[in-house]
């Protein structure tokens, strides 16, 4: 979910490590840290790839650059590169860490127990209100922000983590990096300017949510053309009846169409359908024959 800006080269300074596969190292570590818990001795690239949730062929290529290629038909030794990736992580060292702004993302982030058992250790918490120095937040007594240069550099700290509103997290940053900060871990809703050197990586929440929702809202637009599909067909409407005047058979001969005779011999109407009037017209169309010598056509046709 962390995702930032650096402004170190595609690969790393020390080893030439690209920076897409020290993103993936801790995926790896975690992966391996939960096989050695359950005292598994190896596991091939492709158990590891699936539990890490990478493809084997990229795991491979990025163990070739710890040095580590596994032993064909056996795999990878699980303890050993559990050191190799902490080595190269730096895990292998205290790193102390402060927290700046005890709100209630700072406070959590402070009893997170996952800092200490990766080699984090929270050094110090920082906040601006004056009523919260003293007052122990995981055991730790916050410090009032005025404090921030000689906290750093009492305890040595080299990352910073800001859980600050937006509006004050640059003017923090600003004084992280001025007191000799190199890494910052950022949960604050905003882009933070740092010089060259400083290494910045951000955790946005909100984003987060909001890329879920729009896959949300793509899988329900997905969903809802399948649900017409698979919905049953409307039944016809039902036809209407409608009364048109039909030729009786006792008009007479050479009489014109459409002429009528005396009342009850020259037409009559019956109730007929609308679609079979249609097509009983349709029909009388097709078989019309070419007109008389008089241009007309008659009104009976010859058996």
């Amino acid at each position: 979910m962390a995702t930032g800006r650096t402004h170190r080269p595609a690969t790393t300074r020390s080893r030439g490590i690209p920076e897409a596969t020290v993103a993936r190292l801790p995926l790896y570590l975690r992966a391996l840290t939960a096989l050695s818990e359950r005292s598994v001795p190896t596991v091939s690239s492709e158990e590891l790839a699936a539990a890490a949730g990478v493809n084997s062929a990229k795991l491979r290529k990025d163990f070739s650059y710890l040095g580590s290629y596994g032993t064909r038909g056996v795999g990878y030794d699980v303890e050993y590169l559990v050191y190799q990736i902490s080595r190269e992580l730096g895990l292998t060292q205290d790193w102390p860490v402060v927290i700046v702004g005890i709100g209630n993302l700072g406070a959590a982030l402070a009893n997170y127990g996952g800092f200490a058992s990766r080699g984090f250790r929270v050094a110090a918490l920082i906040d601006a209100d004056p009523e919260m120095a003293g007052r122990p937040v995981a055991g730790i007594p916050v410090q009032h922000t005025d404090e921030l240069e000689k906290i750093i550099s009492d305890n040595g700290v080299s990352i910073g983590v800001i859980a600050t509103p937006a509006g004050s997290a640059q003017q923090v940053c600003e004084r992280l990096v001025a007191a000799g900060i190199t890494s910052i871990l950022n949960f604050a809703p905003t882009v933070l300017s740092v010089p060259e050197g400083v290494d910045v990586r951000k955790v946005d929440l909100s984003i987060e949510l909001q890329i879920l929702a729009f896959h949300e809202q793509r899988k329900a637009g997905e969903e809802a053309p399948a649900e017409e599909e698979s919905a049953p067909p409307a039944a016809p409407p039902a036809a209407t009846v409608t009364k048109v005047p039909r030729a009786s058979g006792k008009t007479a001969a050479g009489q014109k169409s459409g002429a009528t005779g005396p009342p009850g011999t020259a037409a009559e109407t019956d109730a007929v359908p609308v679609a079979d009037a249609a097509g009983a017209a349709a029909g009388m169309a097709a078989k019309r024959p070419e007109a008389g010598p008089d241009g007309d056509v008659p009104a009976v046709m010859p058996a």
